[in-house]
């Protein structure tokens, strides 16, 4: 065996089963023909002169089989690295099917998944034979890596996870799908980055649940992870609630459409985030609690702002926090805080003494109105965490100076750097923050493209992103490297009409596939972006 440590598979075909044959046949032979009573001449006359016994000429020796070298196969993400192998790789037959390892019984789903898309038979925790896929939990290796290997007509998917061994059979299934086989050799993978997904924006369009589940459906064959969900806002508050049905918007998802969302995506190794903007975007909610939205000076209303200085506000927001916190599962809660519109006025203090004067009150004389923004900020991740999320919040939430910071442990969700107050992300970075990484410049889809967003396209992702690439088109140093847990495609629906379910679908679709791309292994790639797209294209099946 030779090893080769890829970027990525190079564009030709993928080298499978075509034996070259090397061996030649060589003859022997006998002499003269011979009859049964040995040597003739002429007419059949005998010869008088008997020849001695001739020996039985041997075997000529059986032609074998060899094969080239194989080349990694062709998947979308690339695998991080395959070791090559001689031999004819892996085909799905009628005879061929999927088993569990013994004490590997909880990946039946990923088996049963597996074998559906390969028109195959799931034969369940028995022992593999040839033709078989083996799944199998154990060994060392980071979360979600998987080692796949191909030999003597076999393929065995190992992992320390179940997630691993769930992009081990994506793997598969892309290269079955692109070649019709998958090669010989040892696949060992693993993605760069532990959060890697999608953000969806159903509170200005709703979206419907079957919708959202074919996008789960694409995600996790880009072996994606996260899927977040932003469902309230100024126009509206698309899930129903039981605390405070008020605020649900007449277009919503049931709580049962929730949990039917949920339950696809824990089988697809996706984790479904939440989120509640506030003290902004809160539009929605304040419709049916009018007195409870922000109002400056001369009492005009601030669109979508609570008033963060009065307690029935913080009460409201944390009912809603617990309430679908004990909802969603998963291990974040986003509780936004971008946009607050009171700081977005030249002087704070000056438009809104309320807020002034209950930052005082309750961070001393020298706190302003962003300290106020931040208390709340840390007050609703404090919510969040005593129900075991971890929290997530926009970039512009966190503001430099002041007597109040937010809290350390809640991630930075790095959008832009053209909100008023906006930080470069080198200064979250240095204070030691985690970062995940929505870069509005590559990562925006906003529908109708308005203030100057255009569609983003999947090429320009592919050539000119990485992770590191948090704000404008600049990376920042690769030291911060570790500190930026990943990043998200994001659709935002400002212009709600502008597309339709299925334009969106299409019009993310390439986007989403080359951040699948960066977030799995952010080095160059060595494929030409129109060998990607292609190749894409075949391993959707």
């Amino acid at each position: 065996m030779m090893r080769y440590a890829i970027r990525r598979p190079h564009a030709g075909p993928t080298l499978l089963a075509a034996a070259v044959a090397l061996a030649t046949v060589t003859s022997c032979s006998g002499g003269a023909s011979t009859g049964p009573g040995g040597p003739t001449s002429g007419a059949g006359t005998p010869s008088a002169v008997t020849s001695a016994p001739t020996s039985t000429p041997p075997p000529s020796p059986t032609p074998t089989r060899t094969y080239p070298l194989s080349s990694a196969p062709l998947t979308v993400p690339a695998v991080r690295s395959h070791e090559a192998a001689r031999g004819p790789g892996w085909r799905p037959t009628p005879e061929a099917g999927v088993v569990v390892a013994a004490g590997s019984e909880g990946l039946a789903d990923e088996g049963r998944l597996l074998a559906g898309e390969l028109k195959i038979a799931y034969r369940g925790a028995v022992a593999a034979r040839a033709g078989d896929i083996e799944l199998a939990l154990g060994g060392k290796g980071a979360p979600e890596s998987y080692t796949l290997t191909t030999r003597d007509d076999r393929v065995r998917i190992t992992g320390p996870d179940q997630a691993g061994v769930f992009y081990g059979t994506r793997t598969l299934k892309h290269s079955v799908n692109g070649s019709g086989a998958m090669p010989e050799g040892t696949v060992t993978d693993a993605p760069a980055k532990p959060q890697r997904g999608l953000n969806l924006d159903i509170a200005r369009k709703f979206f419907t649940a079957e919708w959202i589940e074919a996008r789960l459906r694409e995600m996790a064959d880009l072996k994606l992870n996260q899927f977040g969900l932003h469902f309230s806002d100024d126009q509206g508050f698309r899930i129903a609630s039981d605390t405070h049905p008020e605020i649900v918007s007449a277009q919503h998802l049931t709580k049962a459409e929730v949990r039917r969302i949920l339950a696809l995506a824990q089988t697809l190794h996706i984790t479904v985030v939440p989120e509640i903007d506030s003290p902004g975007h809160l539009g929605a909610v304040l419709r049916a609690y009018p007195d409870l939205q922000l109002r400056n000076v001369q009492g005009v209303p601030r669109q979508g702002a609570i008033d963060i200085s009065k307690p029935a506000s913080a009460r409201l927001l944390d009912e809603l926090l617990r309430e679908y916190a004990g909802l969603f599962p998963g291990g974040w809660f986003h509780v936004g805080a971008d946009e607050y519109q009171a700081l977005t006025v030249s002087s704070p203090e000056t438009s809104y003494p309320q807020l002034a004067t209950a930052a005082r009150e309750k961070y001393g004389p020298q706190a302003r109105v962003q300290d106020l923004a931040e208390g709340w900020l840390n007050d609703r991740a404090a919510v969040v965490r005593d129900e075991g999320k971890v929290a997530k919040a926009w970039n512009d939430g966190f503001f430099r100076g002041g007597v109040v910071h937010a809290d350390k442990d809640i991630e930075v969700e790095y959008w832009t750097g053209k909100e008023i107050g906006a930080r470069p992300p080198t200064e979250y970075l240095a204070e030691g923050r985690k970062v995940v990484n929505l870069n509005d410049e590559f990562l925006y889809y906003v529908l109708g493209e308005p203030n100057q967003f255009t569609y983003p396209t999947g090429r320009r992702i592919y050539e000119q992103w990485t992770p590191l690439v948090l704000r404008g088109t600049t990376p920042v140093p690769a030291r911060y490297g570790p500190q930026i847990l990943g990043g998200r495609f994001a659709v935002w629906c400002d212009l709600s009409q502008s597309q339709t379910q299925a334009q969106v679908a299409d019009g993310i679709r390439m986007p989403l596939t080359a951040t699948a791309q960066k977030l799995w292994d952010a080095r160059t790639p060595t494929m030409s972006w129109a060998q990607f797209q292609e190749l894409a294209v075949k391993v959707r099946g």
